[in-house]
């Protein structure tokens, strides 16, 4: 087990847990381990409690174990990860045998043998042993079953209505349909002068009027990004100069403020924001909101415009973009071998989730139905995915078991794929890993036509997959001309649109730090 599986906020509060429950005992039969002199650090002080309270028998280390799981911590834990003792803990002489904490205790915590670790050697630890490291963790995923739920009276959400801002369109049949004939919406940059740029292409919002609209929306992963930029350049000259506004209209919560105001809706309101799984965090957090008859009407979305010098920059410095300057529409190709990274896109999805038996009394159109979703972390890295994908295996598979469907029943999956080398990738062994046995399985990525619309991303990718159970058509995948060697081409849509029967449609989104989201769709019946 890899020593690295300590280096996380997570492992330190546990080492703290476990401290108040087992060195209480100590502390009474030996006070004077806790009176150091004054002229010892506290970090060496600690260095010393800790490895004075390790170094006891296995039935210390046993006690430790057992009063961590069976006192109220176990509770919290349980909910955030699915975490318990394995096989080889039980048949071991204490913690550091079953490695959780490393060959010699808490080694990694406070140093390596020497007394220093660093950077590197930790990123080595990682890579190397970061699938074991996250066995313990996901061992219990083995347990999670795609059984359909028993009939209940649980109250049914339905989808509404829609919306869409897009480099594509702002009308929903309009969107829809040049995602079908598949036009691409990336073209080079206007809004700024970007010739310094390596990056010069976008899925830019080339015109856009508020007339007749709100004008908020809902979550966002990169906030008023352009307000707060506008903010800086107004004090390279005064404060003065500053819009008063800036603060407030910087932050992610306010579209949904303004919403209320606007509407003077006084139900659940907040923001979320998870990076580019933002817009999926929200859909099914507004879901739970009405299962729990908080709310019988939630609109959920998100929406992100960064299409700015710091958001371009940004972007180019961590070298995440495509540079296919050259050829705008053919930039973005997921799962092609030539991809070289994604296209920044900009604009908005929402959807209107409403109570089923609210919506028939109302006579609202149903476009579809909502079934449920699940969220899942990499706790592996900043941008790139875990190695063997276990996060998002995790997350898809505990989606439908809450949601009750089967593996079998779900034949469309709109793709998180960004065309990025490895995402692209990962997600396609993990999406072969749930569902390679279904034979009807037809997969695509809307951002291969309109880029990467990062917090927005899933709102617009959701509308896409309730438009497809609507009109019974998928749109196609542009730009894949040399697949990867490592994709099968068999379950992926080609270069033109299909006609697919839906039965339950999954919505992938994936965000930075590790941030996993699947949502499910079905026909209404």
């Amino acid at each position: 087990m890899a020593t690295s599986s300590v280096a996380s906020p997570l492992c330190t509060w546990l080492v703290a847990a476990c401290m108040s429950v087992a060195c209480d005992s100590e502390h009474s039969r030996n006070p004077s381990l806790f009176q150091s002199s004054k002229r010892v650090s506290r970090w060496a002080r600690r260095r010393k409690v800790m490895s004075k309270c390790i170094s006891g028998s296995s039935q210390f280390n046993r006690s430790l174990i057992s009063s961590f799981y069976g006192s109220s911590i176990q509770s919290l834990m349980s909910s955030c990860i699915a975490f318990e003792p394995c096989d080889d803990y039980y048949s071991s002489k204490g913690l550091s045998s079953l490695g959780l904490f490393g060959d010699n205790g808490f080694s990694l915590l406070f140093g390596s043998k020497n007394g220093t670790i660093n950077r590197r050697q930790r990123r080595m630890n990682r890579a190397t042993h970061s699938g074991e490291a996250m066995a313990v963790a996901l061992e219990p995923a083995k347990e999670v079953t795609t059984m359909k739920k028993p009939f209940t009276k649980q109250r049914r959400v339905v989808v509404t209505g829609l919306g869409v801002v897009t480099p594509l369109g702002h009308d929903l049949d309009v969107f829809y349909n040049n995602l079908l004939e598949g036009v691409s919406g990336i073209s080079e940059i206007e809004t700024f002068d970007c010739a310094q740029y390596p990056t010069r292409i976008a899925g830019e919002i080339k015109s856009f009027s508020t007339d007749g609209w709100c004008g908020v929306l809902i979550g966002s992963a990169m906030g008023g990004m352009k307000v707060f930029y506008d903010a800086i350049e107004a004090l390279r000259i005064s404060y003065r100069k500053m819009n008063p506004f800036c603060v407030p209209f910087a932050t992610t919560n306010m579209g949904s403020a303004i919403l209320a105001m606007d509407l003077g809706w006084m139900g659940p309101n907040y923001s979320i924001s998870t990076a580019c799984a933002t817009s999926n965090f929200c859909i099914l957090n507004a879901a739970n909101h009405i299962i729990r008859g908080e709310a019988d009407v939630m609109l959920c979305g998100g929406s992100d415009a960064a299409i700015i010098p710091i958001g371009l920059g940004g972007f180019v410095a961590c070298r995440a973009l495509s540079q296919r300057n050259s050829d705008p529409t053919k930039a973005s190709r997921p799962w092609d071998i030539n991809r070289d990274g994604f296209v920044m896109g900009e604009g908005a999805g929402v959807l209107l989730l409403e109570e089923l038996e609210h919506a028939k009394k109302r006579g609202a159109n149903i476009y579809a139905e909502f079934l449920g979703g699940s969220f899942s972390c990499d706790a592996y890295h900043m941008t790139e995915p875990h190695p063997d994908g276990a996060g998002v295996i995790l997350c898809i598979e505990k989606a439908l078991a809450q949601s009750g469907v089967s593996r079998e029943d779900v034949n469309y999956i709109n793709a998180h794929a960004t065309s990025t080398p490895a995402g692209d990738l990962k997600e396609y062994q993990a999406l072969l890993h749930c569902f390679g046995k279904n034979r009807e399985l037809r997969v695509n990525s809307t951002k291969s036509m309109i880029g990467h619309l990062l917090g927005a991303a899933g709102g617009v990718e959701a509308v896409a997959t309730v438009q497809a159970i609507r009109t019974g058509w998928v749109h196609p995948n542009i730009n894949l001309e040399n697949p990867d060697a490592g994709v099968d081409t068999k379950v992926l849509v080609g270069a033109k649109k299909e006609r697919l029967d839906i039965k339950a449609a999954l919505s992938n989104s994936f965000g930075f730090g590790g941030h996993n989201s699947s949502i499910l769709f079905a026909p209404y019946k």
